[in-house]
């Protein structure tokens, strides 16, 4: 009873409704994510090339976005209409790509969604850290991940009931397309309801404070992450892998499931436990579990494989994502954070831009294995890195 106590503690009504909004939004994009490659290539004909060049574009926007909306935040003193402003866009862009004619088409509805994703995460990340104290951060971005990623398992079985239902052996992917609208707008109308400003954002009419430039402690951790960054190209690249191998759509969509629900189940507890024994420590955890997934995709030759590699590829993202954003809350102030994190996730996502395209590249003309051989080296590299890194500083968070 006493480790549940311990787990639930920090979960604030903010925090616990952003899981929600995150989740309902998360079933929205995931019902497409593991559809939309597939859309590209068999309906539309459109190459590979054209699949690592729309991932990298909508990334790209992102990340700009991020760290506008990010410097934006702070300079407004507010998190919460940037975050409803994100969100709505998000849903807007669900029923633009059901008028896909062309891959330009998905491009235009990927620039949308992820316009929204851009001017909503720095916000509402420094929302989460300014709505509980800072020693439950490593548990409160956990959970924040478990919701999201329990709506990203739930997505791709919503799609596959659809499928199911239809009886057809093309589905139709623009009624889908629609029905992933409805939980994003659930999500908006959760946000609007139920998650209030966070105590400390700055009344209307008070003077902005002074910026606090960020340390350089900040710097080299986003300069080493990057190392990791630059392999990490989109998880398309997995999803074509496995069709590759044989993969039939509902195959493709159950193991990306399998994967979001071992990421479900283990974002809080990884959340916790970065809180008690290092945030880095556990990061680069999950920087070795992405090399050895990485490494098991180049060599992969039986489709059971792939149904492994997606389950342990859950072990990464619990053991990662979460846990960086609790990082750079601590290495930011209440007066930046959100630039912070906008100018991290900014960042990062210009690195998947450029990892994207470079893994189609190397898809197409060296070999399917070569993306992921960068990739898992990258890791491995990061992870080295950022243990000597916080060694030699002393870091204690």
């Amino acid at each position: 009873m006493g480790f549940f106590k311990d787990m639930r503690a920090g979960l604030t009504r903010n925090v616990t409704f952003l899981g929600v909004v995150s989740g309902l939004t998360d079933i929205s994009s995931e019902m497409l994510y593991p559809i939309v490659p597939v859309f590209l290539t068999s309906v539309l004909g459109a190459p590979m090339q054209v699949v690592g060049l729309i991932e990298g574009v909508a990334e790209a926007t992102a990340s700009f976005v991020k760290i506008l909306g990010g410097r934006l935040s702070d300079k407004a003193g507010k998190r919460k209409p940037f975050v409803i402003a994100g969100y709505s866009l998000s849903a807007i862009s669900k029923p633009v790509l059901a008028l896909a004619a062309t891959w330009h088409f998905v491009l235009f509805s990927r620039f949308i969604d992820r316009v929204g994703k851009g001017l909503r995460t720095s916000a509402r990340d420094a929302l989460i850290a300014g709505s509980i104290e800072k020693e439950h951060w490593g548990k409160a971005f956990g959970f924040h991940r478990a919701m999201d990623t329990l709506g990203a398992a739930l997505g791709p079985l919503t799609a596959l009931a659809l499928i199911h239902f239809m009886g057809a052996q093309t589905p139709n992917y623009r009624f889908i397309f629609m029905a992933a609208f409805i939980p994003a707008l659930l999500g908006v109308g959760v946000l609007l309801y139920f998650v209030k400003e966070a105590a400390q954002a700055r009344p209307a009419g008070e003077p902005q404070p002074a910026a606090e430039p960020m340390t350089a402690d900040f710097k080299a951790f986003v300069a080493l992450y990057a190392l990791f960054a630059l392999g990490n190209s989109s998880d398309v690249f997995l999803i074509m892998k496995a069709k590759s191998m044989g993969f039939t759509l509902t195959h493709v969509i159950l193991a990306y499931t399998g994967y979001n629900l071992v990421y479900a189940l283990l974002a809080s507890p990884a959340g916790w436990l970065s809180d008690k024994l290092g945030k880095v420590k556990t990061m680069c955890f999950g920087f070795l579990v992405f090399a050895a997934v990485y490494l098991g995709f180049a060599l992969a030759d039986k489709p059971w494989m792939i149904w492994a590699l997606f389950a342990l590829y859950g072990f990464y993202g619990a053991f990662n994502e979460g846990i960086a954003k609790a990082v750079i809350a601590h290495l930011s102030t209440g007066n930046n954070r959100a630039s912070a994190m906008g100018y991290f996730q900014g960042t990062l996502g210009f690195l998947t831009f450029a990892a994207s395209a470079l893994a189609g590249l190397l898809w197409d003309k060296v070999s399917p294995a070569a993306p992921f051989l960068v990739g898992a080296a990258g890791a491995l590299l990061a992870g080295l890195a950022l243990t000597f890194w916080t060694s030699r500083k002393k870091l204690q968070f």
